[in-house]
């Protein structure tokens, strides 16, 4: 317990104070459902499993039988049977989708390394609420539901919308600044990856058969070319970008905070847990958790751009297995994203120079997928059409 401080007011004015943060720790730590973080989570990953390489087999063995040339449809083909394999079913029905936002603020901001104040971090987030964000529109396209989810956003969050309601998950309110201190305390990084991986079963439960994440806290390609620096041993020259819209001067700024965080703290790079709670953020260990979810609960999850596949990779430094359930949508814009799933091996769907974030790669891939999908289980073989089966040359 922090000690009184007689100056600041009365005595019976800081107990107050005491207990009022007292009930915001306790009300925070129920809203996790959980007590033993750290067994919790470790107990979770222990469960994470490789993908059927049986399923994985049989629907490739079903592409090459369908009326079509081998392998025409490319990268669409390996996803469908990627899928089986993580659904451990030769099926592959992909009718019920969810995109899972992320929102948090991050303390870095401080340092002057966007172009935008904090402010609009809760502005977006209202507006996911609403249905009015590039993501929404784009999710409606293709019938995809929205679940925005606050870990931590430091703004206020009022004249909230009721199409796509807020989930309210606050670890605490924002990251500290990591230029100067630990981003967050590992018991904090925990909970928020539990949050994630929480949400994923959910969904499970509601019938989901595909998951799309998504980010919005300003600050955070910051924080995720922090993460990404440390956990493939780069410098941070190399893995970071402008952002949103940095001007010269304005990136290396960003990059001389980076550097300056990774040496004042150390993250070991072979602790996922240690560099997201050090120099990473709470959206990036929420989406962390939604990877480590998927695969647990073998649901299929696409990663967006450069942000979400900083969290891919947390995910993968905490469990390699957790990559089988992976799915890139597309090359992000920002200079690191093909580095980052090139580690991960992972090969995008898309190449359309998007930097959006919010998740609008990984929705963009979803209709598509969705079309592979319906030629993978509907359409006749080369035996039913009697047709002579094409041989690999």
């Amino acid at each position: 317990m922090r000690s009184l401080k007689i100056e600041m007011g009365t005595v019976e004015e800081t107990e107050e104070m005491e207990k009022a943060k007292k009930a915001e720790e306790v009300e925070i730590r129920e809203n996790m459902g959980v007590i033993q973080v750290q067994e919790n989570l470790e107990c979770y990953v222990r469960r994470i499993v490789p993908r059927d390489e049986t399923c994985y087999q049989n629907a490739r063995t079903r592409w090459d039988k369908i009326a079509k040339p081998l392998h025409s449809l490319g990268l669409l083909e390996d996803a469908i049977a990627e899928i089986a394999g993580m659904t451990r079913s030769a099926h592959v029905h992909l009718d019920k989708t969810a995109l899972i936002i992320c929102c948090a603020d991050n303390g870095v901001v401080e340092e002057g390394v966007t172009q935008t104040g904090q402010d609009v971090t809760a502005i977006v987030t209202g507006n996911f609420t609403r249905g009015n964000a590039c993501s929404c529109l784009m999710a409606e396209c293709c019938k995809m539901d929205v679940f925005p989810v606050d870990l931590g956003v430091v703004g206020s969050l009022k004249d909230l919308g009721t199409k796509y309601p807020l989930r309210s998950e606050k670890i605490a309110h924002g990251t500290k600044n990591l230029a100067k201190e630990p981003a967050m305390t590992r018991e904090e990084a925990e909970r928020a990856v539990l949050v994630g991986m929480k949400m994923v079963r959910e969904c499970k439960e509601k019938g989901y058969q595909l998951l799309a994440t998504g980010e919005m806290g300003i600050g955070n390609t910051t924080t995720s070319s922090a993460v990404v620096s440390v956990l493939l041993g780069k410098e941070p020259e190399e893995m970071t970008g402008r952002g949103a819209g940095l001007t010269d001067s304005g990136l290396r700024k960003k990059v001389q905070v980076i550097r300056q965080a990774i040496s004042l703290h150390q993250p070991d790079a072979s602790d996922g847990i240690d560099v997201l709670a050090k120099v990473g953020g709470f959206d990036l260990a929420g989406m962390a958790g939604v990877f480590l979810g998927g695969a647990l609960y073998h649901i299929p999850v696409v990663i967006d751009g450069f942000i979400s596949a900083a969290a891919a990779l947390l995910a993968a430094a905490l469990c390699p297995a957790a990559k089988d359930y992976m799915i890139a949508s597309h090359a992000s814009a920002e200079p690191a994203a093909k580095t980052v799933l090139q580690a991960l091996g992972k090969r995008p769907v898309i190449q359309a120079d998007m930097c959006l974030g919010e998740g609008t790669g990984a929705i963009a891939i979803v209709p598509l997928l969705q079309m592979a999908s319906s030629v993978y289980e509907n359409m006749s073989t080369f035996q039913e059409n009697e047709i002579e089966e094409y041989k690999p040359l």
